[in-house]
């Protein structure tokens, strides 16, 4: 297994980034990212709470459930944005280098979820050839019971719009819903055994982390 982080991923784009000439859009998304990570999220879905077989929708638009995903063995569900985001390429990208052989080896599986349209899902898969289930909450179901849910600021939403993002025609649920970055592990039956949440968009839950949390849980 090489040694690649996100951690790592993540200071190499901010160091291109620094080196643009600075622009209103980029300090907004900046200020947002300073204001959050300074929160503590509270109403998070703790271990030994249970998930429902909420509906999801595949990168085809076809219905599944999350019972239907996860199957007969464990699994690591990995909550992010969206296409979009540079950040979630960075952590999918690494996840697949990193992670799937060794899930695989241990009998786990990995899911990503995210509230985009399943055109996105479709994207981020076949973008970085994942080999794990992308899937859509079109109605934001599971980021409800996990406690996850938030959207961006006033400033951070004009800045996207500005961007050319626009939350409400990429989100299933036409809203700007998204995420808090989020990895739950679950067993076959939903329950959850371990949860780790970032606030900060910008930051995720390493490889390294996610398989000692499987070793210890």
């Amino acid at each position: 297994m090489s040694q690649t982080t996100i951690e790592a991923e993540v200071t190499a784009l901010h160091a291109r980034m620094g080196q643009q000439p600075p622009t209103e859009t980029a300090s907004a998304f900046s200020r947002e990212q300073q204001a959050l990570a300074g929160l503590t999220p509270t109403g998070v879905i703790m271990a030994g709470e249970r998930l429902s077989d909420a509906p999801l929708l595949d990168v085809h638009g076809a219905d599944t459930t999350l019972g239907a995903a996860v199957g007969e063995k464990p699994a690591v569900l990995v909550f992010y944005r969206g296409a979009w985001c540079p950040y979630c390429n960075i952590a999918l990208r690494t996840y697949q280098a990193e992670l799937v052989d060794e899930l695989e080896a241990r009998g786990v599986g990995l899911i990503a979820i995210s509230p985009q349209k399943p055109d996105g899902s479709l994207t981020m898969q076949e973008k970085h050839g994942l080999r794990i289930a992308v899937l859509s909450d079109p109605d934001n179901m599971l980021l409800r019971e996990a406690g996850i849910l938030t959207a961006p600021s006033p400033d951070a939403r004009a800045a996207q719009l500005d961007f050319g993002l626009d939350l409400e025609a990429v989100n299933a649920s036409g809203t700007t819903t998204l995420p808090m970055p989020t990895t739950l592990i679950i067993d076959p039956d939903l329950t959850v055994r371990w949860v780790d949440v970032h606030p900060d968009y910008s930051t995720r839950t390493e490889p390294a982390e996610i398989l000692a949390a499987l070793d210890d849980s």
